[in-house]
């Protein structure tokens, strides 16, 4: 990073003059790289194509204006040195340094070896700067290369180094990735258990940027986050209030501490999209009743609520903070870190506004589903009264005391580079991405006379914010919606494929998702999430335009090949590998007519709806069947025998990804609709290769699939 950027629009310009020849050759000599970039566009957007850059020499005449007006999009760190007259440097007063950094440069120069030497140490400023505490520090001890004689075990890479296998992995990844892979035997670096040094200084700037009290940094994803809160804010013989619909880790959780869970339950539409928890299960109200179905259960001392959903719907938090009448309030936003930089998300995170009076709210997010982190990176926020030496122990309980240090750096980093101009430019630009496809996707779909795929989102999507999920609008598909209460995130697009309704109404012809998804990686396009009749799409901070289009080129390319009715072994090689035999003479439409005939013949909609709408009965808790499962009182039995028999699992398909049967829960008469739903996600991948359901806590077998349930007493 040593190019430093000359920006003017002069057609005479000030930098071909004599006046700035030898400050120019300085600057060489001190070794910077000194470039012209075009300047079409704006300076923002000019500058965001050009992060590499250690500073920028403007003149003043032709650029302050623009200058000043784009101080707040601009990297408020990035140093500016404005080439003027001597009268106007000295007159001339630059904006506050939080806003912008500004010297002014007299010319001609009296001494261009003095001036070169002054922007020298602010770019070497800049670049002190310009990381955060703990990256700086661990950038710093790789560059040392020192000779260490303690963890880990490669010293820094070495061992790689001397076996041609270790050669191999040691080029792929380069030298800094095992140089900055060290531990806590280094003392420079402080540790991360103990909260001491740069680990302490990277958690309070996470603390600073997500509006929290304390922040923890997670090196093992949310699923570990969430046993973290969760394990802090319970004991023995709790009630907990749950989100029906939570990920496993909660499940994990309630099968890991003896506590009495009773469940939220959230809505759900035709497409199989998780929905918000109606505002009304909140309410002391629904609480005490659903009390008063068991006879050990208390009131909760937690409460978990997932926010956002998987699909992208987000809560009025701050609605739920002051009305939920539970002490400790668990917000799970493992799917949406960057909603406290940006206003359409105000309100709809748990670490929004101010302390809620007699409560602790904590929040759980991956860094590293949508902000620019390494994979397991994650943060615990919390707000409010909380005792530090017990969250501090929980803590320890579950986090290595061998951390990956760059997945740590990474969560800082992830973090540090959304505090600031450039940070909330990006997730603007994301934004903005999404409404175009979004708008696009709408354009092209009006346009067509046969068929194309569509979002699913508002008619009206001419301004860009969070669309509420109001009552008696069509295009949601859930029935009683609050007012006011869930949103839909525009950066989580879904698509739509054709064969079903909104309301659940399947049509005689269809595209089952499943298809588009499978051609769409066949292609290069990887979908985040595919259910029946629809796909899930993140904009997250890497999505840029390429990506945008190869997108809506890939699903054009599907409707050619469809119309085409082009060959499976020509648009899908990958799946016509799995069963050539099969595949040999189907073709594109063939094959969409025949899994949609099995959705329709099967009802899926209605299957769907029901298999999460009458829960089974909970015979025990998640603890007391897990304490049974460990002691091996369990059998396996057919899953088509399932009905009548408690689970010693949890049964999860994916997707929704979500628990349909909990351990300790028994399938009845009443929710037979779960089984049903399940024999139907295994006889589709029993009638077409390649297209089956992972579903957790089913085993395939030579004769079909089984589970494990209790024995009988």
């Amino acid at each position: 990073m040593n190019v430093l950027l000359l920006l003017d629009r002069a057609s005479d310009s000030i930098f071909d003059s004599p006046e700035t020849a030898e400050l120019f050759e300085e600057l060489e000599n001190k070794g910077y790289r000194l470039q012209r970039p075009d300047l079409e566009g704006s300076l923002v957007d000019m500058l965001e194509q050009r992060p590499e850059a250690a500073g920028a020499i403007i003149d003043w005449d032709t650029m302050g204006g623009e200058l000043y007006a784009s101080m707040g999009e601009l990297n408020e760190r990035l140093p500016f040195f404005a080439l003027t007259s001597p009268g106007a440097a000295k007159e001339l007063q630059p904006p506050d340094k939080d806003k912008l950094t500004l010297a002014f440069v007299p010319l001609p120069c009296r001494n261009a070896e003095r001036t070169a030497a002054k922007i020298d140490r602010a770019v070497r400023r800049y670049f002190e700067l310009l990381l955060p505490p703990f990256t700086r520090a661990l950038f710093k001890f790789a560059d040392a290369k020192k000779n260490t004689f303690c963890t880990t075990g490669h010293l820094l890479g070495s061992a790689f180094r001397h076996h041609a296998m270790g050669w191999a992995y040691y080029k792929f990844y380069g030298a800094n990735a095992f140089r900055a892979d060290t531990s806590v035997s280094v003392p420079d670096m402080g540790s991360l258990l103990e909260h001491t040094g740069v680990h302490k200084d990277a958690e309070e700037l996470i603390a600073r940027a997500f509006n929290a009290d304390r922040s923890y940094i997670v090196t093992n994803g949310t699923s570990t986050a969430n046993k973290i809160v969760g394990m802090y804010c319970v004991s023995q013989g709790d009630t907990v209030l749950i989100d029906r619909n939570c990920h496993k880790s909660m499940t994990h959780l309630l099968m890991m501490c003896d506590v009495v869970p009773i469940y939220l339950l959230p809505t759900r539409n035709a497409y199989g999209m998780i929905g918000g928890i109606p505002a009304d299960e909140f309410t002391s109200e629904a609480i005490h009743y659903k009390l008063s179905q068991r006879d050990d259960a208390t009131w909760p001392t937690y409460a978990v609520i997932s926010d956002s959903t998987y699909d992208g719907l987000l809560y009025d938090c701050s609605w739920i903070k002051a009305n939920l009448p539970v002490k400790k309030i668990h917000f799970d936003s493992a799917w949406s870190p960057y909603a406290p930089f940006n206003q359409i998300y105000e309100n709809k995170f748990g670490m929004c506004g101010e302390a809620t009076a007699g409560k602790t709210i904590f929040e759980t997010q991956s860094a590293h589903k949508m902000l620019a982190s390494f994979a397991q990176a994650s943060y615990v926020h919390v707000k409010g009264e909380y005792d530090a030496s017990v969250l501090d122990e929980v803590y320890m309980m579950h986090t290595t005391t061998s951390a990956n240090y760059p997945i740590v750096a990474s969560a800082e980093t992830g973090a540090a580079m959304m505090t600031g101009n450039q940070g909330r430019r990006l997730l603007q630009n994301s934004i903005d991405r999404a409404m175009t496809f979004r708008r696009e996707l709408a354009r092209l779909h009006d346009e067509c006379s046969t068929w194309f795929f569509k979002c699913w989102q508002p008619d009206d999507i001419s301004e860009t914010k969070c669309w509420p999920i109001s009552r008696g609008e069509r295009w949601h598909g859930f029935l009683g919606a609050d007012e006011d209460f869930n949103y839909l995130d525009p950066i989580r697009v879904s698509v739509l494929t054709p064969g079903m309704d909104p309301t659940g109404q399947l049509m005689e012809e269809g595209i089952p998702a499943a298809v588009v998804s499978r051609y769409l990686n066949n292609h290069g396009v990887v979908t985040e999430k595919t259910g029946p009749y629809h796909m899930l799409f993140l904009f997250a901070l890497g999505v840029d335009e390429l990506r945008t289009k190869a997108l809506l080129r890939a699903l054009q390319d599907f409707k050619r090949d469809y119309d085409n009715d082009v060959p499976i072994r020509e648009a899908m090689p990958d799946l016509f590998k799995l069963d050539p035999v099969f595949y040999m003479n189907m073709s594109l439409q063939q094959l969409t007519r025949g899994l949609h005939r099995v959705m329709r013949k099967r009802d899926l909609p209605k299957l769907m709806y029901h298999a999460y709408d009458d829960l089974p009965e909970m015979e025990y808790t998640p603890y007391q069947a897990f304490q049974k499962n460990l002691r091996g009182e369990t059998h396996e039995v057919p899953l088509a025998e399932l009905l009548g028999q408690v689970s010693a699992d949890m049964i999860l398909p994916y997707p929704p990804g979500v628990p349909l049967v909990m351990p300790g829960e028994k399938v009845t008469e009443k929710s037979a609709a779960v089984l049903d739903y399940l024999n139907m996600l295994c006889e589709t991948g029993e009638l077409f290769p390649g297209f089956d359901t992972e579903i957790h806590g089913a085993y395939r077998r030579k004769d079909g699939y089984y589970v494990k349930v209790l024995d009988e007493e």
